[in-house]
């Protein structure tokens, strides 16, 4: 059997769906987010996409921004198709020059760049997009402007360096806005984009997980069949939980998951998973300790990049082999493999931009695909992370869990600067575990949206007991980011990073100063490696 992609529910068949086409602009995948948040389903595809080869029919179209210019060669441009469909559309920034080139071709470099908070005057109080809209902050990102009124428009709203702010043809039921409604620093883009969706393509607002839970289930049934089995890794995570859940109600004991301890968990992380999972939850469960083979193989190795890949390879090695003991009841092989794949994926693979360089590998059982001959079922594909949060409530899956920081799949590997040894592992476990204690204790945990310690390849003299110590160094991280694509410190009081270093050095063996990370993303990436 060739390894094969999980066929999706055609969603966009069955609930009212706003196309968003990509040009590549950094904000895209948040004007899905933003139209989903009430309720309108919403789905991105590259900029290119052929309107003739849709299989579903949007109820109306929205034009991302991107970094290009209409007028240069080589700049992407719409399928002209998108005009046929006869359903409202609105342009935002690029996609707003690209309904002006279309329509007349006024669109030329500005005087000046405009980017920043700009202050929107709306001329046209009647105009559908604007309904309880008047003046507001919005965000401009542009270096290009319109320099006359397309054809068939009027003039919508305006803002000091922009005359054409906001255009519109209301016979067509197409919009065009210079500025970005779906970033938080315009303050009533929300109700733009609501006014878009729900009043003037008249979207139905009936996208919730009440009614995911019940498409998808159906769904998996149907695609395995009555006797089919299915596997898939665990990892004690939200995604992994989830999509665990799913198929535990979609297909019972029939869905085998295997939870793969590497030694560079975090505490009693092995002990909490297999609890929740088969206890909590009812999943048929297997765990296997690798610890060892994995603490082997990392021995002697420091470059981050090297530790993911002996921990990937490794993670697909022993999984493959636990996979094989599993004997399905009816004496047949097992035929797929859930893995949790999220929407964002999704997005990154079908960017019109796509990501122009790898910063870090990202560990995931991708290898497996072709190793193992197996299909794959991706439930959550659909799925932003807030969605997936609320589906694990729907479906009774621990609050604790549902809200835990992300983990990375190389696990405490890279969170150990330099060489990955026991002694190493357990330093920064225990620093780990008494950081996030006490952001628990202050009421913290769900204001930051990822937390951690880093231990450091280098040592500090220290005073002990009237003794000269000369030990390691422990970095505390901890941010707040809507989507990790960018991401601020978060401000502690003082007194609480006091208490948590005075716990970590008298507490941890090995420690001799604690030190707090103040880099924003970017320049740093969240994680030290």
């Amino acid at each position: 059997m060739t390894a094969a992609e999980d066929v999706p529910i055609e969603v966009s068949k069955l609930f009212d769906t706003i196309l968003v086409l990509d040009f590549g602009s950094q904000y895209s995948h948040l004007i899905t987010r933003r139209l989903r948040e009430f309720n309108v389903y919403a789905e991105m595809l590259p900029c290119t996409q052929k309107i003739a080869d849709l299989t579903w029919k949007p109820k109306g179209v929205i034009l991302s921004g991107g970094p290009y210019s209409v007028y240069e060669d080589g700049s992407p441009h719409v399928d002209h198709d998108v005009f046929k469909l006869n359903v409202p559309i609105l342009g935002i920034c690029y996609g707003m020059q690209e309904i002006a080139w279309i329509n007349g071709k006024g669109v030329a470099r500005g005087d000046k760049r405009e980017y920043g908070p700009a202050t929107l005057n709306v001329k046209d109080k009647l105009c559908a997009l604007f309904a309880d809209v008047d003046h507001s902050q919005v965000w401009m990102s542009h270096g290009d402007k319109l320099h006359a009124l397309p054809t068939g428009f009027n003039i919508v709203a305006t803002s000091d360096n922009s005359p054409y702010a906001a255009v519109a043809n209301e016979d067509e039921s197409i919009y065009g806005i210079q500025f970005h409604p779906e970033v938080t620093h315009t303050t009533q883009g929300r109700t733009i984009l609501k006014n878009f969706a729900v009043n003037i393509c008249k979207a139905s607002t009936n996208w919730t997980m009440e009614n995911f839970i019940d498409t998808e289930i159906a769904r998996i049934q149907k695609l395995v069949g009555p006797t089919a089995e299915v596997i898939g890794a665990v990892s004690g995570g939200v995604d992994s939980t989830v999509g665990a859940k799913i198929m535990k109600e979609a297909i019972g004991d029939r869905f085998h998951a295997i939870y793969v301890d590497n030694g560079v968990m975090r505490k009693n992380e092995t002990e909490e998973v297999y609890k929740t999972l088969t206890e909590g939850l009812g999943i048929n469960l297997t765990v296997v300790d690798a610890s060892d083979l994995f603490l082997g193989r990392l021995k002697g190795i420091t470059d981050p990049e090297k530790k993911r890949k002996i921990i990937g390879n490794t993670f697909i090695h022993v999984f493959e082999e636990e996979a094989a003991k599993i004997k399905p009841a009816h004496g047949q092989e097992i035929e797929y493999l859930l893995q949790g794949t999220l929407y964002p994926d999704v997005i990154e693979s079908i960017s019109f931009k796509g990501p122009s360089q790898t910063i870090k590998t990202h560990h995931n059982v991708g290898g497996l695909l072709d190793v193992m001959k197996l299909k794959l079922i991706e439930p959550l594909r659909e799925l932003f992370k807030d969605e997936v949060r609320h589906l694990g409530e729907l479906l009774g899956v621990p609050h604790d869990l549902v809200w835990r920081h992300p983990f990375p799949g190389p696990g405490l590997a890279i969170r150990v600067l330099g060489e990955v040894t026991p002694a190493q592992v357990k330093i920064a476990r225990e620093a780990d575990a008494i950081f996030i204690a006490e952001i628990k204790a202050a009421g913290l945990y769900k204001q930051i949206s990822q937390a951690f310690a880093a231990l450091l390849p280098v040592k500090s003299v220290g005073v002990m007991g009237d003794q000269r110590t000369y030990e390691q160094v422990i970095a505390l991280r901890a941010i707040e980011t809507v989507d990790f694509m960018t991401a601020d410190w978060f401000v502690f009081e003082a007194a609480f990073l006091k208490r948590v270093a005075s716990r970590i050095v008298n507490e941890v063996d090995g420690v001799a100063r604690v030190t707090y990370d103040i880099t924003s993303k970017p320049p740093a990436t969240v994680e030290w490696e």
